[in-house]
């Protein structure tokens, strides 16, 4: 299971700090290569702008905030992510035909599916 991430880059959107420890642990044991975090959709936003990702993870309420605009920025860059959100009844209003989302709380199987399902480019 630890070669699931082997090499990859993985950006994590999540307000919560907490949860951004639980994600990084869980991502470390599938074998990431670095994790960046980003509490708001401004600085999710700079980090797309200044480095590369393979993969992503966005909290879909970041305070009040939608995590839209970072997913429009990811895929129009072609890093595939998933949506995580804690809200059962929160509903996703993106156009990707293909969105994931992972109900929060999760459990590192969850993860591993979610990902497996984002089905992620080989590593050049």
């Amino acid at each position: 299971m630890d070669e699931l991430l082997c090499g990859r880059r993985v950006l994590v959107v999540e307000d919560e700090m907490l949860i951004v420890m639980m994600i990084e642990d869980m991502l470390a044991d599938l074998g990431c290569k670095s994790v960046t975090s980003a509490a708001t959709v401004d600085k999710a936003l700079a980090l797309i702008e200044a480095q590369t990702f393979d993969v992503a993870l966005l909290d879909m309420n970041l305070n009040g905030d939608d995590s839209y605009p970072v997913a429009e920025a990811l895929f129009a860059r072609g890093v595939p992510f998933a949506y995580s959100t804690g809200n059962t009844g929160q509903s996703v209003k993106d156009s990707n035909p293909d969105k994931v989302v992972l109900k929060k709380p999760f459990k590192l199987e969850d993860l591993v599916a979610i990902l497996t399902r984002l089905k992620l480019a080989p590593i050049a």
